[in-house]
C-alpha cells in the first residue's frame, strides 16, 4: 500500500502528462502482479463494490477521532471529499504495516460476507494501520469514488513502457469484460494470446472537435462526410457463434438490445462493426430523439411493449474486422466498401444499416448540408480522411466531428445547491425558469460554463439573496439572466415545462439582460416543434 500512495502522491502533485507516465511505469515495473493487477483495473473503471454506507463511515470515523458527528459534517463541505475528510480527522496509526494494496482490496471486499459491527471493528482497524495517504486511497475504495487524475490511456502508455509492447496492442487487451476474478496479470498482460476472449471488442476511434474553417482539412476529395448521429456508439461483435454488443464506455450491452441477437443470423463469424445505436423511426427513415433511445438504457430487460414503441438499429459507420481478420490497418474507404458489401445483401428486417454517405462537391456545399443536420435529427456531420487506419483513443488530424452550434435560449436562475469536491464551497448547481405570462416556469438544471471567478461571483450574490432553503437547495431573488446553450430538446411529461434539454450548460451570464427579457414557454414550445 505503500508503494501505491507513493505513486498516488507522485501523479497528484504534478499535471505533467511525461511525469505522470514516468512514475506509473516505474510502478508498473517494480510492484507484484496482484498488485498491478488492481491498479490496472482501479485506473480502468473496475473498482470493488461498496460493502458500507457513507453514513456508516461518517459515524464511525467520527467516533473514532472523538468529535461529535456535527463537527465532522460541518468538515466534509470546507474539506469537499468526505475519503480526505475522513483521513484528516482520525487520530495517528497506532501500528504501522507494510502490506500490499491487493490485501487491503480483498479485506474490502470480504466485508460483504460479515456482520455490520464486524464490519465497523475491521475498518477502524485497518484505520489505525495506516497513514494519512493510504487511508486516503483505502477511504476512496470505500466510497467508490474512485478518480485520481488518471485515465486509461494514460495508464496504457505507461504499461507500454514499464513491458515494451505496443501501445495499441495493450489497449486491445484491456478492452471486455474481465476482471481481477478471472485473470491473472500475466494472462492479461504478457500472454502473447490477446484475443482469447472472443467477446473482445476493439479499442475505440475517437474524433477530435473541427473549431476552424473545413478549408483547412485541405482536398475535400480526400475526405468523407456522414452524419453525426446522437445515438450510442457501439461496437457490435459476432464471434465463435455468439453476438456481443460494447458501449463506448467498455460497458456490455447485450441483454439490453435483444434486437442484434438476430445479428448472428444475417453476419458470418468473426465481424465486428462499429457504428451508432439509435432507436429507429421505420415510416420516417431517420433515428427517433434521443429521449425515446434513453427509455431502453439502463434496463437489463426490456418489455415488448418499449421493444415496439423504441426498436433499434445501429446505423454502422466501420468495418473493424472481416472473417477473423483485424482490419484496422486497412484505409478507411477500402473498409467502408467493404462494409457496404457486407450489409448490401442482408434482409429489411435486420437490425443493422450502413450510415449514408454525404455527397458533396466542395466545403460550401458541404457546409450547407450541414445546416440541415437537425432535419434527420442529427448533431452534424463527421469527416474521415479515406486513407486513415482505425487507430486507438483520441487522435488529432484524420476524424473531425463538425457539430452544429448548439440552441440557446435566456433564462432566469430561481434555485442555487453548492457543487462537490473543489467546488464544495461554491454554488455550481442551478435551476433556470423562463416565463409563462407573468410566472416563471422551471425546464431545465446547469452546473456548468462559467469560470472560477464567475462562480465564486454568483456564489457571494447567492448568500446574500437566498429567499428560501430546502434542504441544500436555497431560492433565490429571481434577477439574474444566464444564455442557456444545449445540444436537443424533447418533449418531457416528467418535466413541468413540458420539455427536457440535451446537455444544457450556461454559455453566458447575461449581465446586459433584464429579467423580463428572458424567454418564455412559448419560445421553447416553438423550438420543441422545429427541433424536437
Amino acid at each position: 500500500m505503500k508503494d501505491f500512495a507513493a505513486l498516488f502522491t507522485a501523479v497528484d502533485q504534478t499535471t505533467k502528462t511525461t511525469i505522470k507516465t514516468r512514475a506509473l511505469a516505474d510502478y508498473f515495473s517494480q510492484a507484484s502482479d496482484d498488485d498491478k493487477l488492481w491498479t490496472i483495473a482501479l485506473f480502468s473503471g473496475r473498482r470493488p463494490k461498496r460493502a458500507v454506507t457513507t453514513t456508516q463511515l461518517r459515524e464511525w470515523a467520527a467516533e473514532r477521532a472523538g468529535i461529535p458527528l456535527w463537527l465532522l459534517e460541518e468538515s466534509y463541505p470546507i474539506v469537499g471529499d468526505l475519503a480526505e475528510t475522513i483521513a484528516l480527522v482520525l487520530p495517528p496509526p497506532a501500528e504501522e504495516t507494510d502490506r500490499p494494496l491487493s490485501h487491503w482490496i480483498n479485506d474490502l471486499r470480504a466485508l460483504a460476507q460479515v456482520d455490520i459491527d464486524t464490519r465497523r471493528d475491521r475498518i477502524v482497524a485497518a484505520w489505525d494501520q495506516l497513514d494519512a495517504t493510504e487511508r486516503f486511497l483505502f477511504n476512496k475504495l470505500l466510497t467508490g469514488g474512485w478518480r485520481i487524475g488518471v485515465s486509461q490511456k494514460l495508464m496504457t502508455r505507461a504499461l507500454a513502457q514499464a513491458t515494451g509492447q505496443d501501445e495499441a496492442a495493450l489497449a486491445l487487451k484491456l478492452m471486455g469484460g474481465w476482471t481481477p476474478d478471472d485473470v491473472s496479470y500475466r494472462t492479461l498482460i504478457e500472454a502473447d494470446d490477446g484475443s482469447a476472449d472472443l467477446s473482445r471488442p476493439y479499442p475505440f476511434y475517437l474524433a477530435y472537435q473541427l473549431d476552424d474553417p473545413p478549408e483547412t482539412l485541405g482536398d475535400p476529395e480526400e475526405w468523407q462526410a456522414e452524419w453525426k448521429w446522437d445515438g450510442i456508439r457501439g461496437q457490435l461483435v459476432v464471434r465463435g457463434g455468439e453476438h456481443h454488443v460494447w458501449s463506448r464506455g467498455e460497458e456490455l450491452m447485450t441483454d439490453r438490445f435483444p434486437e442484434f441477437a438476430r445479428a448472428r443470423d444475417f453476419l458470418p463469424d468473426g465481424t465486428v462493426i462499429d457504428g451508432e445505436i439509435a432507436a429507429w423511426d421505420a415510416e420516417a427513415v431517420m433515428p427517433m430523439p434521443f429521449n425515446t433511445l434513453q427509455s431502453r438504457i439502463g434496463r437489463k430487460t426490456v418489455p415488448k411493449k418499449l421493444l415496439t414503441e423504441a426498436p433499434v438499429i445501429m446505423l454502422a459507420y466501420d468495418l473493424l474486422e472481416e472473417a477473423g481478420t483485424d482490419l484496422r490497418e486497412t484505409p478507411m474507404a477500402d473498409r467502408r466498401a467493404r462494409l457496404e458489401a457486407l450489409i448490401a445483401p442482408l434482409p429489411a428486417e435486420a437490425p443493422l444499416r450502413p450510415s449514408p454517405l454525404i455527397d458533396f462537391a466542395d466545403w460550401e456545399n458541404l457546409a450547407r448540408q450541414r445546416a440541415t443536420a437537425r432535419e434527420f435529427r442529427a448533431e452534424g456531420v463527421m469527416l474521415k480522411r479515406k486513407g486513415s487506419p482505425y487507430l486507438s483513443g483520441r487522435k488529432k488530424g484524420d476524424w473531425w466531428k463538425w457539430k452544429l452550434d448548439p440552441l440557446v435560449i435566456d433564462a432566469v436562475m430561481i434555485y442555487a445547491q453548492q457543487g462537490a469536491g473543489r467546488r464544495a464551497n461554491l454554488f455550481t448547481d442551478f435551476t433556470f425558469a423562463v416565463w409563462d405570462a407573468e410566472t416563471l416556469v422551471p425546464f431545465t438544471k446547469a452546473y456548468s460554463g462559467l469560470t472560477d471567478a464567475e462562480f465564486r461571483k454568483i456564489t457571494a450574490w447567492v448568500r446574500r439573496n437566498t429567499v428560501e432553503r430546502y434542504g441544500p437547495v436555497r431560492q433565490v431573488t429571481p434577477e439574474h439572466v444566464f444564455e442557456i446553450a444545449f445540444e436537443g430538446i424533447q418533449a418531457s411529461p416528467r418535466h413541468k415545462s413540458g420539455v427536457a434539454l440535451r446537455f444544457p450548460r450556461m454559455s453566458r451570464w447575461r449581465h446586459d439582460k433584464p429579467k423580463e427579457e428572458a424567454n418564455t414557454l412559448e419560445d421553447l414550445k416553438a423550438m420543441l416543434a422545429a427541433y424536437g
